[in-house]
């Protein structure tokens, strides 16, 4: 009867300190990875890399952080080099965020590691401001 009650308590307490434990959010996560060895086309292939732009770009949009450059949204990069992969083509030419042909013509491969780049490095900024605003305010910590 002993065993059990001990037994019984022990897991009750193993219980209580892993339910208090801590998981990590997807920036805390995607801030330990290595973007250059994650998002190089010629290491990993640009099928994987575009998986891993789609896996990360999707976090970041639920979050809210979706990057913009020249117009194009980073979701519109990833669907133009999907497009590329199944034509073959050697350029892609995203659409802008408001649907019509940007100015923006990229290589397919280093579209690919550009919108992979985008997708975890948005997450990566986004955690690392939770630790840096401060500095960024007069008086707070950089001098002027």
């Amino acid at each position: 009867m002993k065993r059990l009650l001990n037994l019984s308590l022990a897991l009750t307490a193993a219980f209580a300190i892993s339910a208090c434990a801590k998981t990590p959010s997807a920036p805390e996560m995607a801030s330990k990875i290595d973007i250059e060895k994650v998002c190089s086309v010629e290491k990993n292939g640009i099928k994987n890399v575009i998986a891993t732009a789609k896996k990360y770009n999707t976090i970041s949009q639920k979050e809210g952080l979706e990057f913009r450059r020249l117009g194009v949204n980073n979701s519109g990069i990833i669907v133009a080099v999907e497009e590329a992969i199944k034509t073959g083509a050697k350029e892609v030419n995203p659409k802008t965020f408001k649907g019509k042909k940007s100015k923006t013509v990229l290589e397919t491969n280093f579209a690919a590691h550009r919108a992979c780049k985008f997708a975890i490095r948005a997450l990566q900024q986004a955690h690392e401001a939770k630790s840096t605003w401060k500095l960024a305010q007069p008086g707070a910590g950089y001098k002027y």
